[in-house]
């Protein structure tokens, strides 16, 4: 009998092949999720306890899963972010948990930057008014002469500093609490304090994961302190930012603009607020998905799940 591996990823066989064809040729039968949005806990249950591997998206894996579960021996985040993982209900149930770490630099990276430049130009504003009969009159900005601020300096912002070598930014600062400090140096980037990058950034994204010490770390006070003309952009988790908070500061001008690929519920509420604001630009959650990326990332998950299985140290185990 094959062993079955699930995937989570909606159009997992139209995007993820090379993946298909790994997992196949080394006797797995693939399961997949043929939804459009987040696969549910009862919708991961219904397809029976004789799963072997995961390849995971967002959709939450808890200690109950696991129960119902028992043949589980591996979940390979299909992405970086883990906090929809129990890391150590995993653990408990002998399941190990990897991820795609420094995988999806270039398409979150690219995202980035076009947030930033779509948000400088009122890009989105521009073309629905173009659309409608407008002709609308907008002077925007360039990245060049800008003070560009990254939360976080992992694998992610350290390609946003590279794309920015291009633009002629005045200077790039980063706030870490772990500081690759060879690696700043080659991109020119000054490490400082938080409160410093918020106050003195023209522009900033966010690249943290999402944890206790990173929920809501952006909120009324922190975006009260920056420049009026700043623009934020968040492509890490939803919680790091208050969403309330956001916006009140959009609303009232605190400032200038937001883009975010993430929201604190996922899918976004039809009602949120945020929706109706000129000012904001905004993704669901597909910064990382490029064909590129699906293909690489799902290569790397499945081979994963076949190391494990063969009884391999897998790459980037998380919950050893």
């Amino acid at each position: 009998m094959a062993k079955k591996v699930l995937s989570t990823i909606p159009l997992f066989s139209e995007r993820c092949k090379k993946a298909i064809k790994l997992l196949k040729n080394n006797g797995y039968e693939i399961l997949e999720y043929h939804g459009d949005t987040v696969m549910t806990s009862d919708e991961i249950k219904a397809l029976g306890a004789d799963v072997c591997g995961v390849i995971a998206g967002c959709e939450e894996w808890n200690n109950a899963l696991f129960n119902v579960y028992p043949e589980l021996k591996v979940i390979a985040r299909f992405g970086v972010g883990v906090d929809c993982i129990d890391l150590n209900a995993a653990k408990k149930h002998g399941v190990k948990v990897c991820n795609a770490k420094g995988m999806n630099c270039d398409s979150v990276g690219e995202s980035t930057i076009m947030f930033a430049l779509a948000s400088l130009r009122n890009l989105v504003e521009l073309c629905n008014t173009t659309k409608n009969g407008g002709w609308m009159r907008y002077a925007g900005s360039t990245l060049r002469g800008k003070t560009y601020g990254l939360v976080g300096f992992g694998a992610i912002a350290q390609y946003v500093a590279k794309l920015l070598q291009n633009f002629g930014v005045e200077r790039i600062l980063a706030y870490d609490v772990f500081q690759n400090k060879e690696a700043a140096e080659k991109l020119n980037v000054s490490f400082v304090g938080l409160d410093y990058l918020l106050r003195k950034s023209d522009l900033i994204s966010l690249h943290i994961p999402e944890n206790d010490e990173t929920k809501r770390l952006i909120g009324e006070k922190e975006l009260k302190s920056m420049k009026e003309t700043a623009i934020l952009i968040n492509v890490a988790r939803g919680p790091i930012i208050d969403q309330d908070a956001l916006y009140r500061a959009l609303n009232e001008k605190w400032i200038a603009a937001a883009a975010v690929d993430v929201f604190t519920v996922e899918p976004v509420e039809k009602d949120n607020p945020l929706l109706t604001l000129n000012n904001l630009i905004c993704m669901p959650h597909q910064a990382a998905d490029t064909y590129e990326t699906f293909e690489s990332v799902a290569y790397f998950d499945a081979q994963v799940i076949i190391d494990v299985m063969e009884g391999k140290e897998p790459a980037n185990w998380l919950n050893r």
